[in-house]
């Protein structure tokens, strides 16, 4: 072995063992409430056609075949929801290409639970539950928040997304000093560059806020309801600034999800990222799949705000090295 070779883990033992309890405490929780825990490949024939999201690939035989690290669970755990499975929950490793920061890995660690029966709304209750839960020893929260999304724009920034112009936006980023290189037409990547540098930072302290009702052209695997204007069902959960949930009223018609995936796909093409396959297996099981909402969470973030360490490197065990 070579002198000075780099053996240790990332996280100290102590940290390793907080996060041992937390997932202990997330188990116990499911299973108080009769919710089950199930396993989903990590691999499959298909991955996600988020323009924003990219999988890692891996060559399985020498003719070239490929199969695609899961970035989430969530389509496998849609089709054992239209087998009949009822509530369900999963702790599992997921992989995403190129994310690399001091909020991400491109290896991490995600939980992930289904609720037939739930609305986004009745979701973000026992969300609100689990993660207090979790953090109740390292933390003293004050009362949640629950904010609609234009609330919170309105609140913070005086702007209504559901009103405002693109040409309006780029001069609000510009008098913000924002680098906005390559962004284009992008109405959705102006609006989330303004979620991310001038409305995130500036959330209220030691308190989980849930904003929910997104602006439909946000709605990825979500409901839409017909409102005016209409509104994603979907929410995110904040806590000191630091995304940790993302939950949706889930969508369950095939044609729509179909729509969404080609809209996707042609937004790739425009980005110059590769295609991907469409899972044709969860169209077929989305007519059969209950009225539910669904949510995930990041785990290593959960522990990152139980220790107050601010680099994801310090709560994983092993990091890839830059």
């Amino acid at each position: 072995m070579t002198d000075g070779f780099h053996y240790l883990p990332a996280a100290s033992l102590v940290t390793l063992q907080l996060r041992a309890r937390i997932r202990k405490q997330i188990r116990a929780f499911f299973d108080a409430r009769g919710v089950w825990e199930v396993e989903t490949p990590i691999l499959a024939s298909t991955g996600v056609t988020d323009p924003h999201i990219d999988s890692l690939q891996t060559q399985w035989t020498d003719m070239g075949d490929v199969l695609y690290l899961q970035t989430s669970p969530e389509y496998a755990m849609k089709r054992l929801l239209a087998a009949g499975s009822g509530a369900i929950y999963q702790i599992s490793r997921v992989f995403r290409y190129a994310e690399r920061g001091r909020q991400h890995h491109p290896e991490f660690s995600m939980l992930e639970w289904y609720r037939p029966g739930y609305d986004h709304h009745r979701l973000m209750l026992e969300v609100d539950e689990l993660i207090r839960a979790c953090l109740s020893e390292h933390l003293s929260l004050e009362k949640s928040l629950f904010l609609s999304y234009s609330q919170v724009w309105q609140e913070t920034i005086g702007i209504d997304p559901f009103a405002i112009h693109i040409e309006q936006i780029k001069v609000f980023v510009q008098q913000q000093g924002i680098d906005s290189t390559d962004l284009g037409d992008d109405l959705d990547a102006w609006i989330q560059l303004i979620m991310t540098h001038c409305i995130e930072p500036v959330l209220p302290k030691n308190r989980l806020v849930f904003i929910s009702e997104f602006p439909a052209s946000q709605a990825a695997l979500a409901k839409i309801r017909d409102s005016d204007p209409p509104v994603a069902e979907r929410f995110e959960l904040y806590i000191n600034g630091m995304e940790l949930a993302n939950g949706f009223h889930e969508l369950t018609d095939a044609n729509e999800q179909q729509q969404r995936f080609e809209r996707d796909s042609l937004k790739r093409q425009k980005m110059g990222k590769p295609i991907v396959p469409v899972d044709e297996k969860l169209l077929a099981a989305l007519p059969y799949m209950p009225d539910c909402a669904g949510v995930a969470v990041g785990i290593d973030r959960l522990v990152m705000i139980a220790t107050g360490l601010e680099q994801i490197d310090k709560v994983l065990s092993f990091v890839i090295e830059d």
